[in-house]
Order: C-alpha cells, then structure tokens, then sequence
C-alpha cells in the first residue's frame, strides 16, 4: 500500500512539472510595436503569436537562420501598429537562391 501511494505522488509531481513548464507564446496584438521588437532583438529568436490562431519564428538577425535560410523582413499586427517591423523570419532558398 505504502508503495502505491509513493508511486501515485511521484506521478503526480512528473504532471505538475510538465505542465508548468510549458509556456504560453507572446501574442503581438497585446503589445506595443516598440516592445515586440525589443523582445525579437533580446532573445535572438522566438516564436510568438501573431493572431489566436496563427504564430511564426521572428528572428533579430540571418545569425538565426540556416545556411539554406535567408532573412525576410517581419511585419505584425500589434495593439498599436497594424504592420509593425520587428525583425525577421528565416525563409528557405529556392533552388536559384542558394548559390
């Protein structure tokens, strides 16, 4: 009984530790353009929301891409900016491009 009981609370502290680490993304429509270009340039490269239901990876520089990736500019929606630049997105090359 003794060892059931351990085991039930062990699984129980696994749970509690996976979902708590698990994240929400930032959603740019809640944010001013200024902050979701200095969170972009802070981290490097994030995944953000950009509507409920969509989200991409910005990043702050090509450093962030792959050597098959180049960088596109990244324009979002935020609460005070319909087309806000904040950075980038890795795009990959076309067979003419990467050369």
């Amino acid at each position: 009984m003794q060892k059931a009981a351990i085991i039930a609370a062990s699984l129980f502290v696994i749970a509690l530790t996976n979902t708590s680490s698990a994240q929400a993304r930032p959603f740019t429509q809640e944010m001013d353009c200024g902050r979701v270009a200095n969170i972009v340039s802070s981290n490097g490269a994030i995944v953000m929301d950009t509507s409920p239901n969509t989200y991409d990876r910005f990043v702050s520089s090509g450093a962030f891409c792959t050597p098959q990736e180049y960088t596109k500019p990244a324009y979002v929606p935020t609460a005070n900016n319909p087309a806000c630049f904040i950075g980038y997105t890795c795009e990959q090359k076309t067979g003419r491009d990467k050369f």
